[in-house]
C-alpha cells in the first residue's frame, strides 16, 4: 500500500516522534510499502533523503529546538503529485495535521493519528496564559481526533486519557517499537572509558531533549541528592537542550558537577554503548505518552527509576524492572537510585533479565505489524462506504474537512476566551 507519514518533527531532530516516525517508515518499506515522510525542513538534515519531503519552516521556534511549518500553499501538491496515497497517518494535531486532514480529504484516504505528545505540558513554548491555553489545545486535540478515522495511542493510560476527554474515534494501543536487537549489544565500557568512569562506579543514566517539559530541574535535584550520599557514583547525560545549564547549576549547586558528564547528541552505536554504561536509568518527565528512551534502557537490560506518569506506567514495574517514585521529592527519587545501587549481584542480575524480557516485547517488528492492520481495516472500511464516489462527492468532502478544521479551531478559542473572562470576573 501506499503510506504518508505527516509529522512536525523528524529527524536529525532529537525526540521520541522523530524516532517514532523513523522506525515505522522502516518497517514498512522492508515490508514492501511504498512509503512518504512529510516533515518541516530542519537544521542538520541530509540533502538527500530518499523518501522524504521537507516542507519549509521557521528554525529554532521561540527558543526551541523545534522547527514551525509555514504555510505555502500547493507546496505539497507538487510535491505529491506522483504519490496517491492509500492511507495518511498524521503524527500531530496541528500544523501539517490540518494538512494531513486536507490531503486525506483530496485523496478520499482514510487519516489515522497517532497522540504521541500530551501537549498541555508544552505551552511554556507559548507566551500565554498557561491554564486556559492548557484547555485550548486538550479541546483542539480531541476535536482533531474525532475527525480522524482511527487513533493510535502508545500506550493503555494514554488510550484511557482521550476516551475520558471525549474521544469517540475507535482507538487502538500500539507502543513505539525499538530495535530490541540493537539496544541489546553494546560496549559500556568504551562509553566509560571516554568519560573517564571506573569499572566499579555506580553510573546513573538519562537520554533525551534537554528541554523544561521533561522535568529535568527536579530530576537534578534528585540525582544531585543520591551522589552526595556515595562518592562513586556518576551521572551521565546524552542529549542536547535549553535545559542543560539550569542541571548544571544545581549539580554545581550540590557540589558534585565534577562527577557529571554531558555527551551531547548521540546516536546509533554510541548510543547504544551510552546505555550499557549505566547501571540505572533516571527519568523524571510527567509529559509522556509513553517514555521510549524506558523501553531502550531496558532493552540494554538496564533497570529505571522513573516518577509515575503516564505513559511511565505502561512500561515499569516496581521492583520488577526498576523503581516507581510516586512521591515526587527529590528524597524519593534519590531512594529509589539507592535501591537499585544496594541489590546484590544475583538481584542485579534477575532484575537486567526482567528489563530485557521488557524490552523484548516492545519490538518494532510487531508493533509495526499492529499498524499495518490498523491501516489495513480502516481502508476497508472507508471502501465499503464509498465506492465509485463521484468527482464532485470528492470536492465536497474536502469543503467539509476544511469547515470542521475551521469549526474545531474557532470552539477552542472560544472556550479559551470564556475561560479568561470567568477568570477576570
Amino acid at each position: 500500500m501506499n503510506i504518508l507519514m505527516m509529522t512536525n518533527t523528524y529527524l536529525p531532530h532529537v525526540g521520541g516522534v522523530a524516532q517514532s516516525v523513523h522506525r515505522f517508515a522502516q518497517q514498512y518499506r522492508r515490508k514492501k510499502h511504498e512509503t512518504v515522510v512529510v516533515a518541516p525542513e530542519f537544521s542538520g538534515a541530509e540533502e538527500s533523503e530518499p523518501g522524504v519531503v521537507r516542507v519549509p519552516a521557521v528554525q529554532n521556534f521561540n527558543g526551541s529546538d523545534f522547527s514551525v511549518v509555514v504555510p505555502v500553499p500547493f507546496y505539497l501538491t507538487r510535491h505529491l503529485k506522483t504519490f496517491s496515497p492509500d492511507v495518511v497517518h498524521s503524527h500531530h494535531p496541528f500544523l501539517l495535521g490540518s494538512t494531513a486532514l486536507r490531503v486525506a480529504a483530496l485523496h478520499e484516504a482514510p487519516l489515522v493519528f497517532t497522540h504521541h505528545t500530551m501537549y498541555e505540558h508544552y505551552t511554556h513554548y507559548v507566551p500565554l496564559e498557561a491554564r486556559t491555553l492548557k484547555k485550548f489545545v486538550i479541546q483542539l486535540c480531541t476535536g482533531y481526533a474525532n475527525r480522524c478515522n482511527h487513533v493510535i495511542a502508545p500506550s493503555s493510560s494514554v488510550r484511557e486519557v482521550l476516551v475520558n476527554r471525549g474521544v469517540e474515534t475507535p482507538i487502538t494501543v500500539i507502543p513505539t517499537g525499538v530495535d530490541v536487537e540493537s539496544f541489546s549489544n553494546g560496549d559500556g565500557s568504551r562509553t566509560r572509558d571516554q568519560c573517564g568512569i571506573g569499572s566499579e562506579d555506580f553510573v546513573i543514566g538519562h537520554v533525551g531533549r534537554l528541554a523544561p517539559e521533561k522535568n529535568l530541574d527536579f530530576l537534578a535535584q534528585g540525582v544531585a541528592r543520591f551522589l552526595n550520599s556515595r562518592e562513586d557514583a556518576v551521572f551521565i547525560v546524552a542529549g542536547t537542550g535549553p535545559s542543560q545549564e539550569a542541571m548544571l547549576k544545581v549539580f554545581q549547586g550540590a557540589g558534585v558537577a565534577a562527577r557529571v558528564h554531558f555527551a551531547g547528541k548521540l546516536a546509533g552505536q554510541e548510543l547504544v554503548d551510552f546505555y550499557h554504561a549505566m547501571d540505572v536509568f533516571a527519568f523524571a518527565s510527567k509529559s509522556e505518552t509513553q517514555g521510549m528512551v524506558l523501553v531502550e534502557a531496558m532493552a540494554a537490560g538496564v533497570p529505571v527509576v522513573a516518577l509515575d506518569a503516564s505513559g511511565v506506567r505502561d512500561v515499569l514495574a516496581h521492583e520488577k524492572n526498576g523503581w516507581m517514585v510516586s512521591d515526587e521529592t527529590a528524597e524519593s527519587f534519590a531512594e529509589g537510585l539507592g535501591w537499585i545501587a544496594d541489590r546484590t549481584a544475583d538481584e542485579q542480575e534477575a532484575l537486567a533479565e526482567s528489563t530485557r524480557e521488557t524490552g523484548r516485547a516492545f519490538s518494532t517488528t510487531r508493533c509495526a505489524e499492529k499498524a499495518l492492520k490498523v491501516y489495513r481495516d480502516a481502508i476497508e472500511h472507508r471502501r465499503s462506504g464509498h465506492e465509485d464516489s463521484p468527482e464532485w462527492l470528492h470536492l465536497l468532502h474536502s469543503i467539509e474537512q476544511e469547515w470542521h478544521i475551521w469549526s474545531n479551531r474557532i470552539a477552542a478559542a472560544a472556550s479559551m476566551v470564556q475561560d479568561a473572562g470567568s477568570e477576570q470576573e
